[in-house]
């Protein structure tokens, strides 16, 4: 799966960034939004997930983000949550940056991951009083701000929206900055976060990609593993600690 030539390389490399989309958390019964059977399979995105669908309808986009949060508090991180975590103890520097927004990299043990898309536990005041995190059942929907009565939000990047600059900017440097990419579960569709590893690529650096279908990304990158994450994840740990021993 890995060729020795790469793992070589990969095991000298002191920067490496992972980029993380809903593939690494498919195999946690985490539906992913593209392709087959994914969310946007089954309903528009654009009646769920943009500031206009819900300044038009809060209730029904609420109950639609409450029954996910209910789904993802029953969700445990998968090998593959855990494998990147281990990554982070394995080389000198690594810097998470995801596109989800489950928090499950959390859980598992990832200590810093950047998240481009927030987290669908923040919730977030419309009256300008802040957001901050909620694990609590919302039960009287669309939940209103404690503080000013306000309607709270999902704390979720929506279509249309531009990213939290800090952790863009932040996720850039590391781009900028590493010696190794790899974009693990990712369509590598949506922009700008599918941006990310195009410096790297243009640079000549160590590119690997991990998805089971072909994005637009494959034929670009220095290796292709079309295996599911945690399959694929297993496999480089086994090699790196079997490098690591000889």
């Amino acid at each position: 799966m890995y060729p020795d030539e790469i793992i070589q390389k990969l095991k000298k490399y002191e920067k490496v960034v992972l980029l993380t989309g809903a593939g690494i958390s498919a195999e946690s019964g985490i539906s992913t939004f593209r392709g087959a059977r994914g969310q946007w399979e089954k309903v528009d995105p654009m009646k769920l997930a943009t500031p206009e669908s819900f300044a038009k309808d809060p209730k029904f986009v609420w109950e639609w983000y409450e029954a996910r949060r209910r789904q993802l508090a029953l969700a445990e991180p998968n090998a593959g949550h855990e494998i990147l975590a281990w990554m982070e103890e394995f080389f000198p520097q690594v810097t998470l940056v995801t596109q989800n927004v489950d928090r499950l990299h959390q859980k598992a043990g990832s200590r810093h991951p950047i998240e481009l898309h927030g987290s669908i536990w923040m919730v977030r005041c419309v009256g300008g009083c802040g957001e901050w995190e909620d694990r609590h059942e919302l039960v009287n929907l669309p939940p209103k701000c404690p503080h000013c009565g306000a309607l709270l939000r999902p704390g979720v990047v929506w279509f249309g929206e531009g990213l939290p600059p800090e952790p863009w900017a932040e996720a850039e440097k590391a781009a900028r900055n590493c010696d190794a990419f790899l974009i693990i579960g990712t369509s590598a569709l949506v922009y700008p976060a599918a941006a990310l590893p195009e410096g790297p690529m243009r640079l000549g650096k160590l590119v690997i990609e991990i998805n089971p279908e072909e994005t637009p990304l494959s034929g670009q990158v220095t290796l292709s593993i079309h295996a599911g994450a945690g399959e694929a994840l297993k496999s480089l740990r086994e090699k790196l600690i079997k490098n690591e021993v000889d």
